[in-house]
Formats: structure tokens, sequence, C-alpha cells
């Protein structure tokens, strides 16, 4: 047995470590390289990758332009980031943390730049006046939910996805203390929805938008691989809620957005023809 981990007095950070990420992890911040960002011809720019994260805005993008919200159509450009597209310094501009997605909304002089997704789904429902309630009570319960998959998204992505899914070395510790947490979000998400059809009520808003690309994906089986692991089909309204959102059309569109792997994919995206022959 190995001598238990003993952090030294001044912790130096050792890049061979860090396993899949190695390559983009890093403890500073800043560009690493010039690079301007493209700029299409649409009213949103979009810098982003087809991760959870980067699900919900383009999955807020294509329900708005099913509503006929002209003024939501947006070209999304491909962020590579196992290679770094995120440290050039033009997505640095938009973006000082150097996370996906990134949005520029050039339909206001000057452009103004929205990062974080929580903050992007705002913002886009509060220009666009639509999957955010104007009555107080509604649109704070839908606001409740927006945070709560703030906050509890990094432990099932950093802390459970990691940990099961990518960790170089699997640590049982590690596993189990996340796996608990992941389970008791999913459990808290199923008694939500015990009673009513969406997350905040029986209005589809962005807190369905937030929390699908997440816990969706996750008890549909399209991510981690964990679905018998963590038992989901016992979580039997997240199970009916999380088909019901995936089998919206524009939930089908949005999710491939800016994806680079799997059957379906659309790296990139600028009109929305680029759907067509697409098998959704």
């Amino acid at each position: 047995m190995s001598a238990p981990y003993q952090p030294p007095t001044v912790w130096t950070w050792q890049p061979q470590s860090g396993g899949a990420f190695a390559a983009i992890n890093r403890p500073i911040a800043g560009a690493t390289h010039e690079q301007t960002l493209p700029v299409g011809e649409q009213p949103l720019q979009l810098y982003s990758l087809g991760t959870p994260n980067g699900q919900k805005i383009t999955i807020l993008l294509e329900e708005l332009l099913a509503l006929g919200v002209s003024g939501a159509d947006y070209d999304a450009h491909l962020i590579r980031i196992q290679e770094g597209d995120q440290f050039s310094s033009g997505f640095v501009a938009v973006n000082p943390n150097s996370k996906i997605p990134a949005l520029l909304d050039t339909s206001v002089t000057p452009p103004l730049r929205v990062f974080e997704s929580g903050a992007i789904l705002l913002y886009l429902a509060e220009k666009f006046g639509h999957f955010l309630p104007s009555a107080a009570g509604e649109r704070t319960e839908v606001l409740n939910w927006l945070f709560w998959l703030q906050g509890s998204a990094p432990y099932l992505g950093g802390g459970f996805g990691h940990f099961y899914h990518y960790a170089p070395v699997k640590i049982a510790y590690a596993i189990d203390r996340f796996t608990m947490e992941a389970k008791r979000q999913l459990d808290v998400l199923d008694k939500q929805l015990a009673g009513r059809p969406f997350i905040a009520g029986e209005a589809y808003s962005i807190a369905d938008i937030a929390i699908w690309p997440w816990y969706g994906n996750l008890v549909l089986n399209n991510q981690y691989e964990a679905a018998e692991f963590l038992d989901v089909a016992s979580y039997t309204h997240l199970q009916r809620w999380a088909q019901a959102i995936a089998a919206r059309p524009a939930v089908k569109r949005g999710r491939v957005v800016n994806r680079t792997w799997g059957d379906v994919q659309l790296p990139e995206r600028h009109r929305a023809s680029d759907f067509d022959g697409l098998d959704l």
C-alpha cells in the first residue's frame, strides 16, 4: 500500500499529473496566444463547444427561433477546448475566465459580451421576453432552480464525472463522495418533478434548459456511461421529464451544435439550413 498523500507546505503545479485535461488546465489566467475571434453575420455570436454548458445556450437559442424570434439568430463558432482555443486573446477578451460558452451581442452598440452560461441564459430570456415569467413568484422560482444548477453542476461534472469517468487513477474515496452527492441531486430533482411537469412548475423555462443538458443527459445515459452505476432508472419523475425535454425539436437541434463527436455532429452553425440532412 502506498503512503498517504501529505500536502506540501507550498503547492507546486505538476502539469503531467492532470490526466486527460493536463494540456489545458493551469493555475494561471490570461491569454497564451494572439488570435482574433471570427464574427459572422448574425446578431448573436456564440463561441462554444457542445458540452452540457454549451448545449444550454444553443437549446435556448433554437427554442427562441422556433417561436419566431428573428433577433435570436446566431453564429455558433467552435472553440476547441482540448486545443486551447479558449486561451486566445480574442476569447479572453470575451470571457476572461477562459471557459465556454461566451456570447457577443452585436445587435447593440458597442457589442456586449456575456459570459457564464447561467448569465447568458438570463440575459437572453430577459432580452427576448421568453422562458422567464414576469410574475414575481414564478420568476423567483425559475431563478431558484437556475442558480441551483449553477451551484450543483460542478459537483456532477468536475466531481462525479471527473473521478468516475475521466480521472487517470480511480480513487474510491473521491468516487464514493461524489457519487453520494450526484445521487442526492438526482433525488432532489426527482422529488421536485413529482408534482409538476417542469422544474419550476407548469411552464417550460430557462430552469429546464439549464438543468437538462447535465441531468437529463445523465439519466438518458448520454453522459459518463454511468446510468447503471447511478441506478438512474429509479428516478421515475426525472426520467419522464428528461425524455419529454429530449423530444422537443429545438432541443434536438441545440444539443448537436458545436458538437464534434458522436453520430450526429454540427461543428459550427451559421443559419437554419445547416441542420438540413442531419438525423436528429
